[in-house]
C-alpha cells in the first residue's frame, strides 16, 4: 500500500542565536538541543534522505520558552512540506490573543509542556480554570493540542478531553506508559482508560519503540493491543529527531521494523494518515 510518510514530532533549533534567542521554560536549556542542534534546512535535507513527505515540527520550550518566532519562521521556508506546533501559555490572561496572532502568522497546531527532559511532570498546569478560554478557542479553529506528560497526567487529560470535546489531543510519547510488566500490560492499565475519549490520539515515538524491547515486553504484543485498544487512526508517528539518538533514516527504520507486524492499512494510518487527519495541511 502506497502512502506518504508524515512525521508529527521532530524539532528545529536556529544556528542564529541573536535573531532567536534561547529563553528556555523553566530556565534550564535541554542537553538534546545544545549537543545536536538540528536547523530547519537540516530537517528537510534529513527527510528528503529518509524518505518522508512532510512533518508537523514541534517547537522547543525546552530552548525557546513561549517564543514560537524560529518555528513558524523556518516552517513558513518550505510551506509545502512544513506545519508549525508551537506553545503558548495557555493560562495568561493573554492567551486568546496571543494564540491567534500566533495562528495569524501561520501556526497549525499548540503543545503543553509539563515536563520530561528538563523537569519532572507537573500536572497541575492541566487543572487550570484560567487555560479554558484558550481551549475554548482551539475548539472554534480547530487547532489540535499535544500534551506532554506521563501517567501521572492521564486524570486531568481525561478531564480537558471530556470537557472540550471538539478539540482533539495528542498524547506525545504515547504518554510514557509502564510496558515493562508485558502482556497484557496491566501497568498500562491508566492509558488503555483513555480509549473511550474519541478527541485522544497517540503518537509512537522512539521511546516507545525502545520500551517494546525491555522487561517482558514485545512490539509483537504491545503494537498490535495499542491497534485494538484506540484503532490505527488515532495512532501518529512521531520521531523525536533529533532529541532521540541517530539519523531520521535510523529513527524511521526502527519504527518500521516495530511495526511491521500491524496490516498495511494499520501502517498507512500510523505513518501518514492519522497526520493528515489531525492537520488537514500536511494532505
Amino acid at each position: 500500500m502506497a502512502f506518504e510518510y508524515v512525521d508529527i514530532h521532530p524539532h528545529i533549533i536556529s544556528d542564529d542565536e541573536t535573531r532567536y534567542p534561547p529563553a528556555p521554560l523553566f530556565g534550564k536549556r535541554s542537553d538534546w538541543s545544545q549537543e545536536r542542534p538540528n536547523t530547519v534546512e537540516a530537517l528537510i535535507a534529513a527527510m528528503d534522505e529518509a524518505g518522508v513527505a512532510k512533518a508537523a515540527v514541534v517547537h522547543s520550550s525546552t530552548t525557546y520558552g513561549f517564543d514560537n518566532a524560529y518555528v513558524v519562521d523556518g516552517c513558513n521556508q518550505y510551506a509545502d512540506r512544513l506545519i508549525a506546533v508551537g506553545s503558548v501559555d495557555v493560562a495568561a490572561p493573554d492567551a486568546v490573543a496571543t494564540i491567534k496572532d500566533w495562528v495569524g502568522k501561520g501556526l497549525k497546531g499548540l503543545r503543553i509542556f509539563t515536563g520530561g527532559s528538563t523537569k519532572d511532570f507537573d500536572p497541575t498546569e492541566l487543572e487550570n480554570p484560567e487555560a479554558y478560554p484558550a481551549w475554548e478557542l482551539l475548539g472554534e479553529l480547530g487547532i489540535p493540542m499535544c500534551i506532554q506528560t506521563g501517567p501521572i497526567g492521564l486524570p486531568q487529560v481525561r478531564d480537558l478531553a471530556t470537557r472540550f470535546k471538539n478539540v482533539n489531543i495528542i498524547l506525545d510519547h504515547l504518554a510514557r506508559p509502564d510496558v515493562l510488566d508485558g502482556p497484557p500490560y496491566a501497568n498500562a492499565q491508566s492509558l488503555w482508560d483513555m480509549a473511550d475519549l474519541p478527541n485522544v490520539y497517540m503518537k509512537l515515538t522512539p521511546r516507545i519503540m525502545g520500551d517494546v524491547k525491555k522487561g517482558e515486553a514485545s512490539a509483537e504484543t504491545f503494537f498490535p493491543k495499542v491497534v485494538e485498544t484506540f484503532g490505527a487512526d488515532r495512532l501518529a508517528w512521531g520521531s523525536n529527531f533529533p532529541t532521540s539518538p541517530g539519523t531520521l533514516s535510523e529513527i524511521k527504520a526502527t519504527a518500521e521494523d516495530r511495526l511491521s507486524t500491524l496490516s498495511d492499512e494499520d501502517r498507512a494510518w500510523v505513518f501518514g494518515k492519522t497526520a493528515q487527519k489531525l492537520y488537514p495541511s500536511l494532505a
